[in-house]
């Protein structure tokens, strides 16, 4: 028995959040630890798991994962022997390299702050460790002092590299969001504007036939009367109720009928849509010889058609340029130092891209018309307004009412958004906002979410966040200052 707690002494000897210890340190650590041998890929703790251990690692390795949106992702590796390690790239906004001492050691944040493991930890081959738990971990900080010289470093590393995590996981989440919203979106017109511009050739072939037909019928003035019924046409505005556009299909169809015109019920369709009345062409046929009329009402037919068309393209482009200048202004391509913006345009530009999520939502806006422009960074609060929205779509279970209200209030500009979902438990209101705090499933949030949009809106944009909750009204409120 002797030989194994010499042995253990040896292997903490080594660890270098024991160094410096003295030789009765290393025999209480060594005697208060609990053994732990793990074969490879068994598991010491989940994610999520009430947090009971405190694990030093004498040989082998961990695996750290995450399951985030159904992926499993690796978080970090723990290897017993920190030389074998990969450290972390030292690149530009990559985060600090990890210390050796990380490697040796695990579960300091949960024995320190309460709840649960963050991750998964697994055995990559055998591994064995000392568990220490709670009572034992903090007696540890007392007898042993020295330990927190390396400890809170270590601890104060792991939570930014789970931030700055996070945050990269939140920005591919806003990519992925932002791409599938755009597709979602752009379904409808660009299939629109497809079968709009197929039709439009079609169209103009038979305005090119219809054109040359009217062409060698027109009779001095004939041309210069449906010019002027086309442009009396044209000058028409506003959407016709669909009981009067059949019923002026119908008088329509009768008219060319009774002068013999073929095709009277197809022709008649096109010339309603494009706002002919009856007493149009009761009149025009009055100023056309009877064997011009069927190529001057063809001809007006195509005509109208083809516009129409082009107006339809002209629609569905502008839908699709609206698309991406939402999709521009949501993500801003990361380029944008702070600058002044009007916060409504970040937060239509993120409703738009959730309205995929959105489609059984009713959505209140309500924006104050006196509200000031605020330096921000666009991207970085276009992800508080992300987050916000789509906690908001999830406690209200994809159907309810999402409000969004902004108002001046003194040197502030407060942006709320409501939903009436069924509220957040009284009891875990104030934690909302600290780091690894969630009361989603595992696997579908992080609980960090708030933690970075709470860090965006006081740290970087120097104001406040806060919410209130009762069963079916949460509202969080952003407060910023304006200029």
């Amino acid at each position: 028995m002797s030989r194994t707690r010499d042995r253990t002494v040896e292997a903490l000897r080594r660890i270098e959040l024991f160094a410096g210890l003295t030789d009765d340190e290393l025999g209480w650590l060594a005697d208060a630890g609990k053994p732990v041998t793990l074969a490879d890929g068994e598991i010491l703790f989940e994610d999520g798991q009430q947090a009971e251990y405190f694990y030093v690692l004498l040989t082998g390795e961990l695996l750290i994962s995450k399951l985030v949106g159904g992926w499993v992702e690796v978080v970090g590796r723990h290897s017993a022997d920190a030389a074998e390690a990969v450290p972390s790239a030292a690149t530009p906004g990559a985060e600090p390299e990890k210390p050796v001492a990380a490697h040796q050691f695990t579960g300091e944040l949960p024995m320190l702050a309460g709840g649960g493991y963050v991750a998964r930890g697994t055995a990559v081959g055998r591994t064995e460790l000392l568990a220490y738990d709670q009572e034992t971990f903090l007696e540890m900080i007392v007898r042993c002092p020295r330990v927190c010289r390396v400890l809170l470093p270590v601890l104060a590393w792991r939570i930014r590299s789970y931030e700055l995590q996070a945050g990269r996981r939140a920005l591919l989440d806003g990519l992925s969001v932002l791409a599938a919203g755009l597709a979602h979106e752009l379904n409808n017109p660009t299939a629109a504007l497809v079968r709009a511009a197929r039709e439009l050739g079609e169209s103009v072939r038979a305005l090119t036939g219809s054109a040359v037909r009217w062409g060698r019928l027109a009779a001095d003035g004939e041309g210069a009367r449906i010019d002027e019924l086309a442009a009396r046409i044209r000058a028409r505005t506003g959407p016709r109720d669909p009981f009067e556009a059949d019923r002026t299909m119908d008088a329509l169809a009768d008219e060319l009928a009774s002068h013999g015109v073929p095709g009277a019920d197809e022709l008649a369709a096109v010339l309603a849509e494009g706002g002919v009345e009856p007493g149009d062409l009761a009149g025009f046929a009055c100023h056309v010889r009877e064997c011009a009329l069927p190529a001057a009402v063809g001809w007006l037919a195509h005509v109208l058609r083809a516009e129409a068309l082009v107006a339809d393209v002209a629609e569905t482009s502008g839908r699709i340029a609206m698309l991406v200048r939402d999709t521009k202004s949501y993500s801003d391509l990361d380029r944008a130092p702070q600058r002044a913006v009007d916060l409504t345009e970040g937060l239509d530009a993120t409703l738009a891209m959730y309205a995929a999520r959105l489609d059984g939502v009713r959505v209140c806006r309500d924006y104050a018309p006196d509200l000031p422009p605020v330096t921000v960074y666009p991207s970085e609060l276009n992800q508080v307004w992300a987050n916000l929205v789509d906690n908001a779509i999830d406690a209200m279970g994809g159907e309810g009412v999402l409000s969004i209200r902004t108002r001046r209030e003194d040197r502030y500009a407060v942006v709320e958004i409501r939903d009436d979902g069924p509220g957040i438990p009284a009891a875990t209101i104030d934690m909302l906002f600290q780091p690894f705090f969630t009361t989603k499933d595992i696997g579908k949030g992080t609980g960090l979410g708030l933690h970075l949009s709470h860090g965006i809106v006081t740290t970087r944009h120097r104001g406040s966040i806060s919410v209130t909750s009762v069963p079916g009204d949460t509202c969080f409120t952003v407060c910023l200052p304006a200029e």
